[in-house]
């Protein structure tokens, strides 16, 4: 339980780590390979641009996870807490049918790009893999989505506040 409860909390943080260091060590190693042997790699700005598509999906999820999207501070700061219960729990309504909605359209870009077989220019990975990143991205919002809902329905908005360090 102790493993499921560690994965839980972490899973998207070490996803984003390693994803920012393969694409950091590939980019460096392109920098490297240009200026210091006059050669370049096909591969590596590939590899890197992949790496951070991955990146920006699995980070909507880790945002999420934190309560750190952005809000309309003004308003609001200015509405009694269980007015500010029932906004997080509209936006997080909203931003479900938005994730769910991508996940539904994506299905069918996937499902085309794999009849058609596409492959990447330069390390001929099949661009199924890459297109992935948005149906994953998005069900790990969902995932994140219903546990933030949960918690803010059995404990309260300033609670989720104060447990996961988040701004509204």
């Amino acid at each position: 339980m102790r493993i499921l409860r560690k994965i839980d909390n972490h899973i998207e943080e070490w996803i984003l780590v390693f994803l920012l260091a393969v694409s950091l060590t590939s980019i460096t190693l392109q920098i490297f390979m240009r200026f210091i042997f006059d050669n370049s790699l096909s591969w590596s700005e590939e590899l890197a641009r992949y790496c951070f598509i991955w990146l920006i999906y699995i980070g909507i999820a880790y945002g999420v996870k934190l309560s750190r999207h952005i809000t309309l501070d003004v308003v609001y700061d200015l509405v009694p807490d269980t007015l500010k219960k029932a906004f997080q729990l509209l936006s997080n309504l909203l931003v479900g049918a938005f994730a769910l909605i991508v996940i539904y359209n994506s299905y069918f870009l996937i499902d085309q790009l794999a009849s058609f077989g596409q492959t990447s220019a330069a390390m001929r990975l099949n661009m199924v893999y890459v297109y992935l990143s948005v149906p994953i991205g998005m069900a790990l919002t969902i995932i994140r989505l219903i546990q933030n809902t949960i918690y803010i329905i059995k404990n309260g908005i300033s609670d989720l506040m104060e447990d996961k360090g988040g701004i509204m």
